[in-house]
């Protein structure tokens, strides 16, 4: 009998180191699972682009200035061979993206100061859940809003002003896209700037610094690191956006910098291949995976940067 506590002990030291390898077990097999969905969405991407990269130079695709994958479904018909140059989609991907960037990044961060620094509880709990609401109306009704209020907008203001915009144009795709991506760059902005510590306002406000001051000299430095991984992850999903490039700039791949004109995106070209019926072996419908592998390209290169920032400008409190 005096033994007996002694065996409970062993038996309930036994099933704890049971129960935390269960749990280790399952938590391992989680982080598997996205490492390899990713693994395995990278080796089709390289798998299929390799096989297009057969049919057309790797070149010709980086380097072309001109695009129309309009392959026949013959080799002796008109344009059995098409043009696969990338540049065009490229430029219009940037150019839509820029103008995003260049609505959505003041307005997000002002927002986001104004949230953190100046308004009321009262007012932040009713205007923050208002600006979120932003991010979760659906792209498509973005599109609509742009398709059939920001272009003709545009385009009677053009007209008005001796402009000749586009029925479809960067511009009203830059501009609905800006809108969309404010509550991504405000929340995050916000966080972050939440997240410095009062002790810097403190301080500032004891050497006798103003808000604004204070707001310009010590908190938005030290938030640098957030913020520019915020507008980054932004640009990232400006880039990925599909649904309001083709109701609001539509598919033609021109290569230019008007944002009065229309242009097309790299997305907006993997959907238009892979829809409907198409010959999977043909450059054209193979032309959509190395198109992805170059936007996987791109957005890795931006993640990347963005953690170049943090580690380069991030700050250590106490």
């Amino acid at each position: 009998m005096p033994d007996a506590p002694a065996i409970n002990i062993t038996y309930s030291g036994n099933r704890a180191r049971t129960v935390e390898l269960i749990v280790r077990v399952i938590l391992i097999g989680c982080a598997l699972v996205a490492v390899i969905t990713t693994v395995g969405i990278v080796a089709s991407l390289l798998f299929e682009s390799l096989r297009f990269f057969q049919k057309i130079p790797l070149t010709d695709f980086l380097f072309g200035l001109e695009w129309s994958p309009q392959t026949a479904l013959r080799a002796d018909q008109v344009g059995a061979s098409g043009a696969f140059g990338a540049i065009p989609l490229i430029v219009g991907t940037l150019l839509i993206s820029a103008i995003a960037m260049v609505v959505a990044t003041p307005l997000g961060l002002m927002s986001a100061v104004y949230l953190a620094e100046y308004a009321s509880d009262r007012t932040r709990g009713i205007v923050k859940p208002l600006l979120e609401l932003l991010a979760g109306i659906p792209t498509v009704v973005y599109g609509f809003f742009a398709a059939l209020i920001v272009a003709p907008m545009l385009r009677n203001g053009g007209e008005n002003l001796g402009f000749a915009i586009s029925s479809e144009s960067a511009l009203a795709a830059g501009l609905t896209m800006g809108v969309m991506i404010i509550p991504l760059i405000s929340s995050l902005s916000d966080d972050v700037i939440n997240a410095v510590p009062q002790s810097l306002r403190d301080a500032s406000y004891g050497l006798g610094a103003t808000q604004a001051e204070t707001i310009k000299q010590i908190i938005l430095p030290a938030a640098v690191p957030g913020i520019a991984g915020s507008l980054l992850l932004a640009t990232s999903r400006a880039i990925g956006e599909t649904m309001i490039v083709v109701m609001a700039a539509g598919l033609a791949a021109n290569l230019t910098l008007n944002p009065f004109e229309a242009v097309t995106t790299v997305t907006v070209q993997i959907v238009t291949l892979l829809t409907g019926d198409q010959e999977f072996d043909s450059a054209k419908t193979l032309s959509a995976f190395a198109l992805g592998l170059l936007l996987f390209v791109i957005t890795l290169c931006l993640n990347v940067i963005a953690l170049q920032i943090v580690d380069r400008y991030k700050e250590q409190y106490d």
